[in-house]
């Protein structure tokens, strides 16, 4: 009772990006508070890239969704987030202001969902490029190694 509530609302954070949560639109790009919160944690861009990508085949989402979970085997470390994400039989067709369906080229069917903050990874160039190294089909390994 001797706690003021209100004074520790400045501490709240307002978005994490590797949780896929945000706690309401603002002014600043998702994928922007991403990049803010991984330099306010000391991460490089590799080092960000396989953080990113393990939490969401793992399913550590913000309330269980499934935005950028881009796996049929979610809860095993894989780099099917990679794998999936640059994989050129695939397309983004935004849904929102934030949403997108990630669907089959050929059939059209959705295949899973998607943040900014997932899809930047592939439509950054910089990014782009860790992401393609962590999608080769030798380098499961070498994901696994980093993200640990």
């Amino acid at each position: 009772e001797m706690t003021d509530a209100d004074s520790f609302a400045p501490l709240e954070p307002l978005a994490d990006g590797f949780r896929n949560w945000q706690k309401k639109e603002y002014v600043v790009k998702p994928e922007e508070m991403l990049l803010d919160r991984a330099q306010l944690m000391g991460l490089t861009g590799p080092e960000m890239t396989v953080l990113l990508g393990g939490m969401r085949v793992l399913g550590t989402n913000y309330g269980g969704t499934k935005h950028g979970v881009f796996t049929d085997r979610e809860g095993q470390l894989t780099n099917d987030f990679f794998v999936n994400l640059t994989d050129m039989g695939n397309s983004w067709k935004p849904v929102g202001s934030n949403a997108y369906e990630i669907r089959d080229r050929k059939t059209g069917a959705v295949k899973w969902t998607a943040s900014r903050v997932d899809l930047v990874f592939g439509s950054n160039s910089l990014l782009r490029s860790y992401a393609e190294v962590y999608a080769q089909d030798d380098n499961g390994e070498k994901f696994v190694r980093d993200f640990v």
